[in-house]
């Protein structure tokens, strides 16, 4: 009977560790049907570790009427419920790529660290991953 409860625990244990190791993180970019590139991993909670980011709306904007909210998030919305894959007239003008693109490497630019390379973010074994 000890043996029995002595493995379920390490396994318990053992499984536990798998679950609480996850690391996460986004795939972005599953909206386009045939990318370019291959899709992006993010690791969401490292990338704002590392760059100090507190406040959702720094990535997570809201604009109304043409103008930014200040300290008003989005992050319970998809990028892809602003900006679409292909704009239509009376969508928001700026398409998801273009909003990717501006956002990730803007920042990056701007504070002078973060990758802005193409295969920096568009790394080829991360299409593996996005399946």
């Amino acid at each position: 009977m000890k043996i029995k409860t002595l493995i379920l625990i390490i396994a318990f244990l053992g499984l536990a560790s798998i679950c609480l190791g996850q690391e996460d993180y986004l795939i972005l970019g599953k909206e386009f049907k045939s990318p370019e590139r291959p899709r992006v991993i993010f690791h969401h909670d490292l990338h704002n570790e590392k760059a100090h980011i507190e406040n959702c709306s720094v990535c997570h904007h809201v604009y109304k009427n043409g103008k930014l909210v200040p300290d008003e998030s989005s992050e319970d919305q998809p990028c892809s419920s602003c900006h679409k894959v292909h704009p239509v007239k009376g969508d928001n003008p700026i398409s998801l790529r273009e909003a990717y693109h501006k956002r990730c490497m803007g920042c990056h630019l701007k504070e002078k660290r973060g990758p802005v390379m193409c295969g920096e973010c568009h790394k080829a074994n991360n299409e593996k991953k996005s399946k």
